[in-house]
């Protein structure tokens, strides 16, 4: 049955119409909201900004500085201020050393600008919101930044709410918190004061979430309807909350977007990595303390030196990332199955279609080239391989092929993996899953890049200002049809709604999937053939 959710970006239009035929207090409600609010938290008072029937809060702090006494340390509460606190700029963001260019993409998701500087007073979090009212109960739409675990932030053009909470009339949230070393070092080998540091940076988005809980009805949202999703870094994030059991109950569904993480790192395979970092900072096994004295910049050189071997391979930085620490990460996020804390909540889980296009720049691959890379996959059945895929797409250049492959071999593999537990679960009287695949291509560059990593993130918040989708009616309509989804699924809890086909949830039996492209549908398990063959290799 669809749920009666039914979005319209009308609803700004229409509104600007009725001030400008009107006068100054006789418009709709939010046309005489002040133009810098104050609401009150449980922390203090803040002031926004209002703008459009709009008002932001950004830069709003959920924890302590970390840096210091408190650096490795779980997230500190704020401490409590007097008189109004400005909230109309960004925080600094979380330490960090964006990836090396290595093709036009990272300009087209604008990937190392980050507003504001980087710091360790980084526990912060921006909100939009269409209501002021305590008693609104909008839906919550919390979103988690890519970046993987060691760059990225909620300040972001990407993660900018404003036309997400206007068109899903829910307050949007976007969250800062630590990454890399600062976040993830997992110190606890060394000294047991550090017993959690490999987990703190998921800690630091639990706290963001005890934030929302309470505090988000004086910001015209309902704390039972809390989403938190992310893409790509921030499904990996997403991934591991479902397995905390701090977070349990403080959001009620879940989304994970080309980023399903299936293991955490282990503390023996975190405590090498650790130990790496300190002979780089030269700092001994029974000195650890004096890396919380070390300045950030310092101790972030050092990491870079450790991500070398991952960049030389054409990855993003994979040193660092949360640590199934036995307390905060008790267990890998969805290996050997889904966690049984998260079982209530219903989850969606995607991938795109040509993902790793995003760290591929040989454009230029010939037949010769892919059947060679095939090899390395597939030995002896290469040529079956690149048949299968030449039948599925006989116009793709042999470098989208490629990406397709290596795609299946990673992304969609571990995301076919989560659903799959998932749906056991829900099958066991667990919450449902739903899933989606997209391939509506990117038309930037002439389209070379398909349906690129990152392709729907903007457009997941209703937002086309991103260069990966241009704002023409095509990438307008596609706005449309996956943000009405995920508003939909924070409003009620299932995707469906007015503006897509019937979405059945997946099941190991149909494996039900949402095609996003220009003739958007459900395939029950697409690419059927291409999933068996990889599984039989």
């Amino acid at each position: 049955m669809k749920s009666i959710f039914t979005p319209s970006r009308r609803f700004f239009l229409m509104s600007a119409a009725s001030i400008a035929g009107a006068g100054a207090l006789a418009g709709p409600a939010w046309a005489r909201r002040a133009l810098f609010p104050v609401v009150e938290t449980a922390q203090g008072k803040l002031q926004g900004a209002s703008s459009g029937g709009i008002s932001s809060f950004k830069g709003v702090p959920y924890g302590a500085p970390t840096g210091g006494a408190n650096r490795f340390m779980p997230p500190q509460p704020v401490e409590p201020w007097g008189g109004v606190r400005e909230a109309i700029a960004f925080s600094d963001v979380s330490p960090q050393m964006p990836g090396n260019r290595v093709s036009d993409y990272a300009d087209l998701i604008a990937f190392d600008r980050q507003p504001a500087g980087q710091g360790e007073d980084c526990l912060s979090l921006n909100l939009w919101t269409p209501s002021l009212d305590k008693e609104a109960k909008k839906p919550v739409i919390v979103v988690l930044h890519g970046g993987g675990f060691y760059a990225g932030s909620g300040n972001s053009f990407g993660m900018d709410g404003e036309r997400m909470a206007r068109f899903a009339d829910s307050v949007v949230i976007a969250v800062n918190h630590r990454l890399g070393a600062f976040g993830f070092a997992h110190l606890a080998s060394f000294d047991e004061d550090f017993a959690q540091s490999g987990a703190v940076g998921m800690m630091d988005i639990v706290a963001a979430l005890e934030w929302v809980r309470e505090n988000v009805a004086q910001f015209g949202g309902d704390p039972s309807r809390v989403l938190v999703y992310g893409q790509s870094g921030g499904g990996a994030k997403t991934s591991n909350l479902l397995a905390m059991p701090s977070a349990k109950g403080l959001f009620h569904a879940a989304g994970v977007m080309s980023g399903s993480m299936l293991e955490s790192a282990t503390p023996e395979a975190a405590t090498e990595i650790s130990e790496n970092l300190m002979r780089e900072l030269g700092v001994a096994p029974g000195e650890v303390r004096k890396l919380q004295e070390t300045p950030f910049k310092k101790v972030l050189a050092a990491q870079a030196k450790l991500e070398a071997a991952d960049r030389a391979k054409g990855e993003y930085p994979r040193s660092f990332g949360p640590v199934v620490d036995g307390t905060a990460i008790p267990r890998h996020p969805f290996a050997p199955d889904a966690p049984a804390v998260s079982a209530d909540v219903p989850m969606i889980i995607s991938t795109a279609l040509d993902e790793r296009t995003y760290r591929m720049i040989d454009f230029d691959l010939d037949e010769a080239g892919l059947l060679a890379y095939a090899e390395k996959h597939a030995g002896d059945q290469a040529e079956a391989a690149v048949a299968l895929y030449r039948a599925e797409d006989a116009d793709a250049t042999p470098y989208l092929l490629k990406a397709r492959m290596d795609t299946d071999l990673s992304f969609r593999k571990s995301a076919f993996a989560q659903a799959e537990r998932k749906a056991a679960q829900a099958k066991a009287g667990g919450a449902p899953v739903w899933t989606y695949l997209w391939t509506w291509p990117s038309p930037a560059y002439g389209g070379r890049y398909g349906a690129v990593h990152g392709i729907d993130v903007g457009l997941s918040l209703n937002s086309v200002r991103g260069g990966l989708t241009g704002t023409d009616e095509a990438s307008l309509l596609m706005a449309d049809r996956i943000s009405s989804a995920w508003a939909a699924f924070a409003a009620t809890g299932d995707p469906n709604n007015a503006q897509l086909p019937e979405w059945s949830p997946y099941t190991s039996e149909t494996r039900a999937t949402m095609i996003f492209d220009n003739e958007t549908r459900v395939e029950n398990d697409p690419r059927a053939d291409i999933r068996a063959f990889w599984e039989s290799v």
